[in-house]
């Protein structure tokens, strides 16, 4: 049997930029990255520096028959723009364009669908494509039309042409239910997680800067790492062994991405909800991206959104394996270290550090347990970092660090130093 692969869709990037920095050449760059992540191909771009962007068509009337004809010379078959389109924004450029008008949104939403692949992150993806459908009912039918069972179509597979505003609010409503029923059960998992008493690290980052590779380094966890964009978007806790002898859980989630589409900020809520759980956050950064010091901002600016404000944060400088000309300062972070998930490179220390703020949320506590107590040594030595330990006649004296709850349960056997 012969198989073949579906032809890769050829695509005009266009942007429009309000001053003469090079944001809109650095935004276009990674949305041809994005590009390519879903299988296609980014053949040429156009800029065009406006105070806004046109009301009725994106671009000026000018830049637009210049993207025609750029279109033609090429041989594109669509065109993706880097804001997100209104619908009657899409439908005048296709109209005048004659191929489908895409956005940056709509790539993105794609990838998701592509890449998620268990129920909870399905219904996520298809939530948030649905919602942005409603939002751009008017015109949309036309532009998936075009593109068949390309972007934009794959997940709920449905075009304007098939479905209407009533059947979109329904299926809605059923992802919402189901969100729901696994956002309980995710708050299930953290109370069980909390009985643990184990710090709660969870890792965030802009997309490929490195969180699995680097949760694959510390825990083996084995979770799939791509150079690719979004290569992940399930969480994954492992526990990982603290030089002091304690533990932590590790959570990687999903990767941040310039202009993250607020559909899918809102779809994943129940995901994004463990960051504001956590004990310490451990950003980990792509140093050898030139880009770096704003892909830090545009993280920042999404865990503010997502009321992660004031957590004790930790950055990983990653990826120092490669060339790196500089690490930008972080003033947010309470320390930055240079790691190389790759290769393992000091992560001992990174470790070290992750502790040293574990054992400043804890209380150091002196406690003698009696050997007929044996099951509360086994306990501290599995949840806390141990300082010091001696056994006497009658039983063990340790001093350690602990949580309050750990400490509400061992009220009984502290004594005072």
């Amino acid at each position: 049997m012969i198989e073949t692969s579906a032809e890769k869709e050829r695509f005009v990037l266009a942007a429009v930029v309000n001053s003469v920095s090079g944001e809109a050449e650095v935004n276009l760059k990674e949305l041809a990255l994005l590009i390519e992540t879903g299988g296609n191909e980014a053949v040429a771009e156009l800029i065009q520096k406006r105070e806004a962007a046109h009301p009725g068509h994106y671009l000026g009337k000018g830049k637009l028959e210049e993207l025609k004809a750029l279109i033609e010379r090429t041989g594109a078959d669509a065109v993706v723009t880097d804001d997100e389109l209104s619908a009657s924004q899409r439908a005048a450029m296709e109209k005048a364009l004659d191929v489908a008008v895409l956005d940056r949104t709509l790539i993105i939403l794609d990838i998701f669908a592509k890449r998620a692949s268990t129920a909870e992150g399905k219904a996520q993806v298809e939530l948030a494509q649905y919602r942005h459908r409603l939002s751009h009912l008017i015109g949309l039918g036309a532009s998936l039309s075009r593109l068949g069972g390309g972007i934009g179509a794959r997940g709920p597979g449905e075009s304007k042409l098939e479905t209407d505003r009533r059947h979109i609010r329904t299926r809605i409503a059923q992802l919402n239910s189901e969100l729901k029923d696994i956002a309980s059960r995710r708050e299930l998992l953290r109370e069980n997680r909390n009985k643990t008493g184990l710090p709660v690290v969870s890792m965030v980052g802009y997309t490929n800067a490195g969180k699995s590779t680097l949760m694959n380094s510390l825990t083996g966890a084995g979770v799939l790492a791509e150079d690719k964009l979004f290569a992940t978007l399930d969480t994954t806790t492992r526990a990982v062994s603290l030089p002091g002898g304690g533990k932590a859980l590790f959570i990687d989630t999903v990767g941040f991405i310039r202009k993250l589409p607020h559909h899918l900020i809102q779809a994943f809520r129940a995901t994004l909800d463990e960051l504001r759980y956590s004990d310490i956050l451990l950003h980990v950064v792509d140093a050898a991206n030139p880009d770096c010091g704003d892909q830090m901002k545009v993280v920042y600016e999404t865990l503010d959104i997502l009321g992660c404000k004031g957590k004790p944060i930790i950055t990983a400088f990653n990826k120092t394996d490669l060339p790196v000309s500089f690490t930008p300062p972080d003033s947010v972070a309470r320390a930055g270290i240079n790691i190389s998930a790759l290769t393992g490179g000091n992560k001992d220390a990174l470790l070290s550090q992750i502790e040293k703020i574990t054992r400043d949320l804890r209380k150091k506590n002196t406690l003698f347990i009696p050997y007929t107590e044996g099951r509360w040594v086994k306990l501290i030595h599995d949840r806390c970092e141990i300082s010091h330990e001696e056994h006497t006649p009658e039983g063990a004296v340790i001093e350690a660090y602990l949580d309050d709850e750990l400490a509400g349960r061992l009220k009984a056997y502290v004594v005072d130093h």
